[in-house]
């Protein structure tokens, strides 16, 4: 922190804010270590005088039942101690989990080598994907951190999505900057809520704002990063990168701030009701002395902000490379039919895990047509994966011989159908318990909806790509992917062919359901928005078309429970996200 002369002859205060987005894995606790106590001295050594880390950076978020383990908890609190060891210098925060007389989801305020105070979560969100108060007790202090005569604020992620919450009460009590420790999930257009978020608590705190968001894939989550640092005008400062680690500087002008608030008449009303508030308000001295080294201003460091299809396929690539590595797999196997999703599953693999990582399968029948071999060919030949050519007729021939006399005097009907694709899915699990390869299944949003898939077959398989990702969108994010190259990596003709399972002679998707352009809005409707049957029906959509969707989404609630994890998109996902009794006679 430096102290600079303004034209007017004030003493002005420029605190460098370093925010080290960090991508950390669960239960990873040297490993994470080592990588925070590596950024704090980056940081150091960029004259950082505040360091920023997200929520929980030490364990991992989010570390669900590991919490209640004794030992994970000491081992976190050991590496705390660990990384204040290490630090000289700069002020620090680190999320790690407290347990003073329960369990708090924790900041730690590190200075010099110890730990001057800690801050405890006050909102634990339980909604959604979060599940906190199962874990954690809420904290009821909102200090207010004194360095070097600047007020600073310190929360915990959902501390500042409220009005009138724990980070307007320490602005109150004289905090000019508050630091978040976030780890905020990612779905599609989370990005700018969080920006619009941020603007509007900096307007009416009259302070800054500076999150530093967790980044990387767990399970079924992905993080986007994203960290910003917001003036007291709601203005961006800095922004860090989308999808990828990150350390993001700013100089932060205390004195503006000061000088915003003497200019806003509304500030006084507003401090003098949220100072009354019943969280304790502690005023803790971190340090008193500042550095007096002169440096020159760091440059402003903006992200490029990503459209709605970049950043989708962005998640995925990150969510898909993340698991297979965290999760100990090197490689990855896919079931290519020449069809979109396993195409776009494909790309998405290659880019996350290098083409030399991925190995497609063609698993051909009777009803297989030459032109998706000759696309799956194509396609795995652009991308440079190695592809096998593994055809299913001698199993189904087996299979088929072998229930003949069980199944006299029954039609052909589904029944013969889901073998093929059972007779694929243990393939692709033999493969993988051969090689040790990681199976990708290709199965999308719409598909999982409707019940569209087959338990055992096109569902097994370790991790889902596309679980939550429409059948609408494959298609968009299909042609954003050909968009990055000269050449079209999937081909035309495979976007173009109308969808088909081909398990039987001609036959294509829309024999079983609506066109995806009419069941993708109701499935939006029912599965997300939790509308009724009739208040979709009174959005414009046909009655017959509703209540057969809605009933092909209640009745299949038992396949999506015994479905592989996968990437979480949207606002309202299918696993951690949604979750319904298998056994229910509720319907509408």
């Amino acid at each position: 922190m430096q102290r600079i002369i303004d034209p007017d002859n004030r003493k002005v205060a420029v605190v460098r804010v370093a925010l080290a987005q960090l991508n950390s894995t669960v239960g990873d606790l040297d490993g994470n270590t080592a990588r925070i106590i590596d950024c704090i001295k980056e940081a150091s050594h960029q004259g950082a005088d505040v360091v920023v880390f997200p929520e929980l950076a030490v364990c991992g978020y989010p570390p669900e039942d590991l919490l209640l383990r004794p030992r994970f908890i000491s081992q976190n609190l050991s590496c705390v101690r660990r990384i204040a060891e290490q630090t000289h210098g700069p002020v620090v925060a680190v999320g790690f989990v407290d347990s003073a007389s329960d369990v708090f989801n924790a900041a730690a305020i590190i200075h010099d080598g110890r730990v001057s105070s800690v801050y405890h979560k006050v909102f634990l969100p339980n909604y959604g994907v979060f599940d906190e108060n199962r874990y954690f007790r809420a904290g009821r202090e909102c200090p207010v951190f004194s360095v070097g005569g600047v007020g600073i604020g310190v929360t915990i992620c959902e501390d500042i999505w409220y009005e009138g919450g724990p980070a307007s009460v320490q602005a109150a009590n004289g905090a000019e900057l508050i630091l978040n420790l976030s780890a905020s999930p990612y779905h599609c257009g989370k990005g700018d809520s969080r920006r619009q978020m941020l603007a509007t608590r900096a307007r009416d705190n009259v302070c800054v704002f500076a999150m530093c968001n967790l980044v990387g894939g767990q399970d079924e989550l992905v993080f986007d990063g994203c960290s910003m640092i917001v003036d007291e005008q709601g203005d961006v400062l800095a922004s860090g990168k989308s999808f990828s680690e990150d350390m993001v500087y700013a100089d932060v002008q205390i004195e503006s701030v000061f000088r915003a608030r003497l200019h806003d008449p509304r500030w006084r009303k507003t401090e003098t009701f949220l100072a009354s508030q019943c969280l304790q308000k502690d005023a803790v001295t971190v340090t008193t002395t500042i550095s007096d080294e002169t440096k020159p201003l760091i440059a402003p460091q903006y992200a490029v902000p990503m459209d709605a299809n970049e950043e989708v396929y962005q998640a995925l690539v990150l969510g898909t490379g993340d698991y297979v590595r965290k999760n100990g797999f090197k490689q990855v196997v896919i079931g290519l039919s020449g069809g979109i999703d396993s195409s776009l599953v494909a790309c998405v693999a290659c880019d996350a895990l290098g083409a030399e990582n991925v190995v497609g399968v063609c698993m051909t029948s009777r009803y297989t047509s030459r032109k998706s071999i000759d696309d799956a060919l194509e396609m795995a030949s652009s991308l440079g994966i190695r592809i096998l050519d593994i055809p299913i007729e001698p199993a189904y021939d087996a299979f088929i011989g072998m229930l003949h006399h069980a199944f006299e005097g029954r039609k052909p009907d589904s029944t013969e159908e889901n073998l093929q694709a059972r007779i694929r899915g243990t393939i692709l699990m033999s493969l993988s318990n051969k090689y040790g390869w990681l199976v990708l299944t290709t199965g999308n949003k719409s598909e999982m909806a409707a019940g569209y898939t087959t338990l055992y077959g096109d569902m097994a398989g370790g991790f889902a790509v596309l679980k939550d990702v429409p059948k609408t969108l494959v298609y968009q994010l299909a042609a954003y992917r050909n968009s990055l190259s000269t050449s079209h990596v999937i081909p035309q003709s495979v976007i173009d062919r109308p969808p088909s399972a081909e398990l039987r002679p001609d036959q294509k998707d829309s024999d079983n359901l609506p066109p995806y352009s009419v069941l993708d809005p109701i499935l939006k409707s029912y599965v997300e928005d939790d509308r009724s049957i009739a208040q979709i029906i009174a959005l414009g959509h046909d009655a017959e078309t509703v209540e057969r969707t809605a009933r092909l989404v209640d009745r299949s609630e038992y396949k999506r429970r015994q479905a592989p994890p996968g990437i979480k998109i949207t606002t309202r996902a299918f696993g951690r996200d949604r979750r319904l009794p298998i056994t229910n006679s509720f319907h509408g």
